[in-house]
């Protein structure tokens, strides 16, 4: 019995999702379809590629090794067919793209929106996550980063400087003053962001060129782990927060948040383009990345005006 190309693409799918149903799901098809399409690669190849359980699916290390070599191949696949139909300057074919979500809702796809309009066969799927996403697992041939990068696997290229602000509301300012250093964090109510490692420590560029951050363990009743919520709780005068200003740039302009700290620097992050350093970027990515350097610029089009 040979193999077929549906049934690789059927494996993948479900290495990737987790599971037969959210295979079939990604994939418009039947469960039963994508189950007999992977039994038939398994007949195929002669072995088993899933353990099955009622609670989850996972590939036995013969199905990770071939994971690993079809996925690489099946990308190489599409990348051959897209570019030869594509016309001179032409982007068609699909992008799997991974970003975090404020960033996402807020400014990627507006960033992007000229690109696709100029490539009507170019095509996107987005997924909006705050925590990081396995790349090379979840078949994506993109992400957004934004934080300090600590994954050696990825190819990484900055996009733009993430600077943050710390903020709050100008009722809670009324109500209890304005910290004069980092130092005083300690006396007010700090709102923490949830996805770092060190939720309730802050960190600060220190005034003298070359010395080290100064970090300050601050503390608050409120965590959450999307940027978003948190400026919502900072408008609402629960305390302060630092943010990036991406996020808090429209409530800072039109003043329901205001700089608390405008003497003091948090230590900013980069935004970043990242991709398995075990793939050849495809020529649809390097447009995108292009497009985003390009677009973005220094400063980033969220800071303009403040």
């Amino acid at each position: 019995m040979r193999y077929r190309l549906d049934d690789i693409e059927a494996f993948l799918a479900v290495v990737e999702t987790g599971s037969v149903s959210a295979a079939a799901r990604r994939l418009g098809l039947a469960k039963s379809v994508i189950s007999k399409r992977v039994s038939d690669l398994e007949s195929a190849i002669g072995g088993e590629l899933l353990h099955r359980s009622s609670r989850k699916v996972v590939p036995t290390d013969r199905g990770e090794v071939f994971y690993r070599r079809a996925r690489e191949f099946l990308q190489q696949l599409e990348e051959a067919v897209e570019e030869a139909g594509e016309c001179e300057g032409e982007l068609r074919g699909h992008l799997r793209l991974a970003a975090p979500m404020s960033f996402g809702t807020l400014h990627l796809m507006g960033l992007l929106a000229p690109l696709f309009a100029r490539h009507p066969r170019l095509s996107v799927s987005l997924d909006l996550e705050d925590r990081k996403i396995d790349l090379s697992g979840g078949g994506f041939d993109l992400g957004i980063r934004i934080g300090r990068l600590a994954d050696s696997a990825l190819a990484a290229r900055r996009l733009a400087i993430s600077r943050r602000v710390v903020v709050c509301s100008p009722g809670y300012a009324r109500a209890h003053g304005l910290p004069a250093s980092p130092e005083a964090l300690t006396e007010h109510a700090c709102i923490s962001y949830a996805n770092t490692p060190a939720l309730q420590q802050w960190t600060f560029e220190s005034p003298r060129p070359g010395a080290a951050p100064r970090q300050v363990l601050v503390k608050g009743r409120i965590v959450a782990n999307n940027g978003e919520a948190i400026r919502e709780a900072a408008i609402a005068g629960l305390g302060l927060a630092v943010l990036p200003t991406f996020i808090a740039c429209e409530a800072l302009r039109d003043g329901r948040l205001i700089n608390a700290m405008p003497h003091e620097q948090p230590a900013a992050d980069g935004v970043y383009a990242v991709y398995p350093k075990t793939r050849i970027p495809s020529r649809k990515v390097r447009a995108v990345i292009d497009h985003l350097v390009e677009s973005i610029g220094d400063p980033p089009p969220w800071e303009k005006g403040l």
